[in-house]
């Protein structure tokens, strides 16, 4: 049987783009939703899954760091990809010739710019492959797609051109899950730990939460807030740190943690991505 990895959206979509670069050896599975492809990894449809969880221009990505911990996956990787945005249109279709450009409402953002040169109009669409498919089988000489050069390919359509978004670094960043965590240590160069906290109800408890990572010299990458089930009291933090959970400063860092907090979930230790930093 073929092994898969799932993602959602289009086949064309970044994150398919994503599947390709980190396993490729895996058979790509579009999927309708994030949770659909989580439910594809834990009923073994796929093995694992391609989700993502931030992008360096526009934040984290909705609904992600509320999936993550009620998922029953593992972290088990993460995966960088440049956003290199194409505008794509029917074959024999030329740039002066486009009026107006669909795409996802975040990516239409990520090329003002270029669309203000060419005075072209922007639709909203669904996602970014969705948009690719639609604009091709409307085959209209004056509508385009902003999508990847791999949307254009498996939609048959022409590059009108390439590398147009504003931002020449923007760089989203993924994250692989799977049922259960791997046998072997992995051997990376630098490993990252991800986990979920809640915080107790006491005066400046993140405050002091936060002290056994600065004193034990455990960086810190990233730290996030949300709510929990609607309510405006139970916030839940997402963090990310350099590491491994039985290096002997990560785990007094993780120990401190554990008297300022009413919840802690590890959701994974993996090797960085080798673009981490750049």
């Amino acid at each position: 049987m073929i092994k898969k990895i799932a993602f959602q959206g289009e086949l064309g979509a970044y994150s398919h783009e994503a599947c390709l670069q980190a396993r490729p050896d895996l058979e790509p599975l579009p999927c309708g939703t994030f949770e659909d492809a989580i439910e594809r990894v834990r009923s073994g449809m796929a093995t694992l899954a391609m989700l993502p969880i931030e992008n360096s221009t526009y934040g984290r990505v909705a609904d992600i760091h509320r999936l993550l911990p009620n998922s029953g996956l593992h972290i088990i990787g993460e995966e960088f990809v440049r956003v290199r945005i194409s505008l794509l249109g029917s074959p024999n279709t030329e740039l002066s010739q486009i009026k107006s450009a669909m795409s996802h409402t975040v990516l239409l953002g990520q090329c003002r710019n270029f669309l203000k040169t060419h005075n072209i109009k922007t639709t909203t669409g669904a996602d970014t492959a969705g948009s690719a498919k639609y604009i091709s089988e409307l085959n209209d000489p004056k509508k385009a797609a902003l999508a990847s050069n791999l949307a254009g390919k498996i939609y048959g359509l022409k590059i009108l051109a390439e590398d147009i978004e504003d931002n020449d670094k923007n760089t989203t960043r993924f994250l692989i899950m799977a049922n259960s965590v791997p046998n072997e240590k992995h051997q990376a160069e630098k490993t990252m730990t991800s986990f979920v906290f809640r915080v107790r109800n006491i005066p400046a408890a993140l405050y002091k939460a936060m002290g056994g990572f600065a004193t034990n010299g455990v960086n810190m990458t990233k730290l996030e807030s949300y709510m929990v089930d609607g309510d405006f009291n139970a916030t839940q933090f997402y963090a990310d740190i350099e590491g491994h959970p039985d290096d002997y400063n990560v785990s007094l860092a993780l120990e401190e943690l554990t008297y300022f907090t009413s919840k802690i979930s590890i959701l994974g230790t993996y090797p960085a991505d080798p673009r981490r930093g750049l």
